[in-house]
């Protein structure tokens, strides 16, 4: 999910900004440039850790701006189909719940939360089992696996992320817990 990588890069200094501190200009630059943007490598781009001048700046004919080569050091978030994840219900709607898991949202569709018939409380906030009464309610903690991505580049956080929770170990973890318990009285 999340670990650090170093590149190298250049940070564009747009002309009105030639007269500040390099360094922290560069930093300011550098963060709003990638920070929150998904990278060539498909991964985002959560916080520049550090950042330091890798040699001399460059002028582009006909520009006006400067170009300073970079060394990043950056924090990036990284997904993959079928990973485990751990994540807040953070959003109740008529077809599911949207799990928050990093910087990211995943939808647990209605039919992905239980082999059950699901109940739709979208005033209270909840989801309910119809025969197990198990309830999914807004900020529970869950478990749940990664089946389908579709990234956004442009807007990482309008990515589209399914989830599941249909199969053993995965769901509330107070339900992952009970059924343990069910499991070892048997």
């Amino acid at each position: 999910m999340y670990y650090t990588h170093t590149r190298e890069d250049m940070v564009r200094i747009p002309p009105d900004r030639l007269g500040e501190n390099l360094e922290k200009v560069t930093m300011e630059l550098a963060r709003q440039a990638f920070e929150g943007h998904m990278g060539p490598d498909q991964k985002l781009v959560v916080l520049i850790t550090s950042l330091k001048l890798n040699g001399d700046s460059r002028v582009v004919h006909g520009d006006g701006a400067v170009y300073q080569p970079v060394r990043i050091q950056m924090l990036l978030f990284d997904i993959r189909i079928q990973e485990v994840i751990e994540g807040l219900v953070d959003q109740v709607t008529e077809y599911g719940a949207f799990v928050r898991f990093g910087p990211l949202d995943g939808l647990l569709h209605v039919s992905q939360i239980q082999d059950d018939h699901i109940n739709v409380d979208v005033g209270g906030q909840r989801l309910v089992g119809k025969e197990t009464k198990r309830e999914l309610r807004l900020e529970d903690h869950v478990r749940s696996r990664i089946v389908t991505i579709s990234l956004n580049e442009v807007s990482p956080r309008e990515s589209k992320i399914g989830l599941t929770m249909r199969q053993p170990g995965l769901g509330k973890l107070e339900w992952i817990a009970e059924d343990h318990v069910t499991a070892e009285a048997a």
